[in-house]
């Protein structure tokens, strides 16, 4: 196995210097840094993490702690994530709380052990432990909440703009004539679904639209869940139905099926989360589409940004969403 000593002698250079290229502690000129770089790929050179994290009191890893993997907005997100991180030389250790608290706790526990040099958490519904709250709060590492606002924990955060994009696609189909308009809503306590219920409401207040609350049900983020509260929903006889999450849009669909129901034809539908394969629905999604891959890339931005003690106060970042608008609504058929 080669050492830096065997690329100091092919590179012609010091061991120091070579340590330098490879920690990236110190200038070294492009020339050297060339050399240097050339005889690492003829050795194949390979450093030895653990003891560089002993040495310099880092692992270059991050834990990254998503609710649900099977959710289709999560790839995006993470990839977003790795692409950051791999250019300062950083990997990921990611984990999947599955919407359970003591699982997000393990993994938690496993980051903190395993002395990651930060943590990209979503929140789950519910609270931290104390205990673990109080460690965590030390930020040492340092955390950054993703997507899920949670007051308990001190940091920074990137989030997209949930209320406005409950009021831009709530707004949509006011335009469009309708006022009975239902809607699925994911794990109540959760800070998206707060924010797009209020969205919701503001585009009803804006358009003089009285709040009905039989028209808005739980489908908890997931598919079976919306599945269900769709067909509860059905009898309350909306024109529209905005669904808060992909996943939830799935079940909702499923519902509409089953109903003999079609859509603009029967009920327009807005979604939310927008995805490349939303134009092969039959018939195509209108959708809110927040930016998966932006987010993921912002947060480990501010993360590293937090590690490398570039800024002390608590940054929070809010990303805008947009409306996609294809054949899944329509004016309001008033016959």
């Amino acid at each position: 196995m080669a050492t830096i000593y065997d690329i100091g002698e092919l590179a012609e250079v010091s061991v120091a210097t070579v340590s330098a290229v490879i920690n990236n502690t110190s200038y070294v000129s492009p020339k050297l840094r060339k050399r240097v770089e050339e005889a690492i790929r003829e050795l194949g050179y390979s450093p030895n993490l653990l003891a560089r994290g002993l040495a310099t009191k880092k692992t270059q890893t991050l834990g990254v702690l998503i609710p649900d993997i099977a959710n289709f907005f999560f790839p995006e997100v993470v990839r977003g994530i790795e692409d950051r991180v791999k250019k300062d030389g950083y990997t990921i250790i990611l984990g999947n709380s599955d919407d359970q608290l003591d699982k997000e706790e393990l993994y938690l526990r496993l980051f903190l052990s395993k002395r990651v040099d930060g943590i990209v958490l979503t929140k789950c519904p519910g609270n931290i432990s104390p205990q673990l709250l109080q460690l965590l709060n030390k930020n040492v590492p340092p955390v950054i909440l993703l997507d899920q606002e949670y007051s308990e924990l001190k940091t920074d955060s990137v989030l997209a703009d949930d209320e406005g994009g409950g009021y831009i696609g709530t707004k949509h189909l006011l335009e469009l004539g309708h006022r009975r308009i239902g809607m699925i809503c994911g794990a109540p306590s959760l800070s998206t679904s707060i924010g797009r219920l209020a969205g919701y409401r503001r585009a009803l207040a804006e358009f003089h639209t009285e709040f009905d609350p039989s028209l808005v049900v739980d489908g908890d983020y997931h598919i079976e869940p919306a599945y269900t509260a769709g067909l509860e929903l059905l009898k309350r006889k909306p024109t529209a139905v905005f669904v808060t999450n992909f996943m939830m849009t799935i079940g909702f669909l499923r519902a509409l099926a089953e109903r003999k129901l079609s859509t603009p034809k029967d009920i327009s539908i807005v979604s939310y989360d927008d995805f490349i394969w939303a134009d092969a629905f039959n018939p195509p999604l209108t959708s809110v589409a927040q930016p998966q891959y932006e987010l993921g890339y912002k947060a480990a931005d501010v993360l590293l940004s937090r590690i490398s003690k570039k800024h002390k106060r608590p940054q929070h970042v809010v990303l805008e969403n947009s409306l996609h608008i294809r054949a899944t609504t329509a004016r309001r058929n008033k016959s």
